[in-house]
């Protein structure tokens, strides 16, 4: 089971977009996925078909009980994919864990120790590096980084490293970047190809080649609760994230190849 947070301290970059749709990708090459909806405003949870009134038992759970994920996990439309929703109680999450032993393990606990039947488990982190965040990247094997292509996208990047270098050097030293990939590309914009050059010089291979358009039917899938590959296939935004899911894919056959040598 491989563990990966979607994380980015600044809203609005695509990060719940790439949790749904790539993890929708993995599921449709038969890959069985779950989807954490570790974000407040539950998102994710609505983009995948849940309605808020029927989510009695979510996330908060997973925290702060003895609840396990097979537990937890709903089954979505597409087959092979689940979630664990959200409600806006997560958001006292964060103060309640503060008063615990151990506060940055609980997600971490609840996945290993109770550990669920998946091949991916795709953590949507809140937009902040808030204790929520903290608990996923210390449960994760790889942070996997949604970055807009716009002017101050690197800036806010930096911090984002420095709290996993922190991570790594405090409470899990086997996390790695899994990479960065690129959203609302529009490659007709002068400053989106800037970014992505200035991306690639600095952070070499860490930069997915795949690039997630900007796309009407990445915008319009949420509001029908489905991810775009079910809304609209054949949409720029579908075939983007199949060829995300592809790459992935390829980096872990490739880290398999690379323990065996």
């Amino acid at each position: 089971m491989r563990i990966i947070s979607v994380a980015n301290q600044k809203g609005g970059v695509g990060k719940t977009t790439t949790a749904i749709n790539l993890g929708a990708a993995l599921a449709m090459r038969g890959e069985r996925v779950l989807v954490i909806d570790l974000d407040p405003q539950g998102n994710a949870s609505t983009g995948l078909g849940i309605s808020r009134d029927t989510r009695a038992k979510t996330v908060y759970d997973l925290l702060l009980s003895d609840a396990s994920a097979n537990d937890l996990a709903r089954k979505t439309d597409v087959e092979n994919l689940e979630i664990i929703p959200a409600t806006m109680d997560l958001s006292s999450a964060d103060a309640e864990l503060m008063s615990t032993a151990r506060r940055v393990v609980h997600l971490r606990n609840a996945l290993r120790l109770r550990p669920a039947d998946y091949d991916y488990v795709l953590i949507d982190c809140p937009p902040s590096l808030s204790l929520l965040t903290i608990n996923s990247l210390v449960a994760s094997d790889s942070v996997l980084v949604p970055l807009q292509a716009e002017f101050f996208a690197l800036e806010g990047l930096s911090q984002l490293l420095l709290t996993v270098r922190e991570v790594r050097e405090t409470a899990n030293p086997d996390l790695r970047v899994e990479g960065i990939v690129l959203t609302m590309f529009d490659r007709r914009n002068n400053l989106c190809v800037q970014v992505e050059e200035d991306a690639r010089s600095n952070l070499g291979e860490l930069v997915f080649e795949t690039k997630i358009p900007r796309n009407v039917r990445l915008s319009e899938a949420p509001s029908y609760a489905m991810p775009v590959l079910n809304y609209d296939p054949t949409s720029r935004g579908a075939i983007a994230y199949r060829a995300l899911a592809t790459e992935l894919r390829e980096r872990h056959a490739q880290d398999k190849v690379t323990e065996h040598v």
